[in-house]
């Protein structure tokens, strides 16, 4: 009688799992780092930029956007100056307007997406002239002023046709505390009457918030 052998099946190299292991946790690996990288990508920052006056002005009017294109507000900032001081590039950039519009002089300097306003300025610079920070563009005028009698520059900030905050070009946005029961119903009483709504906040894991020129 004819016996056949056994078939040996070879053992599985050790090699091969181990491989397989340092592939799956390097790839693990480099998928955390490129996630990590995209948490970590800091936000879009504002640009430093100058005073438009020196020494630094009172802001006499704040930044009031309107709601709608043709909306009432105020589309900058309102600076004491005194006429005939000399108004600066508040950023480096090239000028595309010098010269008056509805009876005040304007000048407008152009920095990549955006643009500074600056009126009623007497031009001392011309369109296509390029510029730095604190660059002197003009010199304040008295007619057109929005503080008439007294001289003052109104200053803006555009973003295509977003009217931005140029005060957040020299890190002097106002900071206001919003009330600590603004989420509240209505018809809640305050916090001073309700000494259970602060530990249950702090229960919902609710933080006091900061927020930069809310009204």
């Amino acid at each position: 009688m004819t016996r056949t052998s056994p078939t040996r099946t070879s053992p599985t190299s050790p090699a091969r799992p181990l491989a397989a292991l340092a592939a799956l946790l390097l790839g693990l690996l480099a998928l955390g780092a490129s996630a990590a990288e995209a948490y970590d990508e800091p936000p879009t920052a504002d640009p430093v930029g100058v005073w438009p006056l020196r020494p630094e002005p009172e802001v006499v009017v704040d930044f009031d956007p309107p709601t709608s294109p043709y909306g009432a507000g105020h589309r900058g900032v309102d600076l004491a100056g005194s006429s005939g001081q000399w108004v600066v590039s508040a950023l480096p950039g090239t000028v595309t307007y010098a010269a008056p519009l509805a009876g005040r002089g304007v000048v407008v300097v152009a920095h990549g997406i955006t643009r500074t306003t600056y009126q009623p300025v007497t031009a001392t610079v011309s369109v296509g002239d390029q510029v730095g920070a604190g660059d002197r563009i003009g010199r304040l005028a008295l007619p057109g002023s929005h503080c008439a009698p007294r001289a003052c520059l109104h200053w803006g900030w555009v973003e295509g046709e977003t009217y931005l905050d140029p005060l957040r070009l020299v890190g002097a946005v106002p900071v206001r505390l919003l009330p600590l029961w603004r989420d509240l119903p209505l018809d809640s009483p305050g916090p001073m009457t309700t000494p259970d709504v602060l530990p249950s906040l702090r229960l919902s894991g609710w933080r006091p918030v900061l927020a930069a020129g809310a009204d």
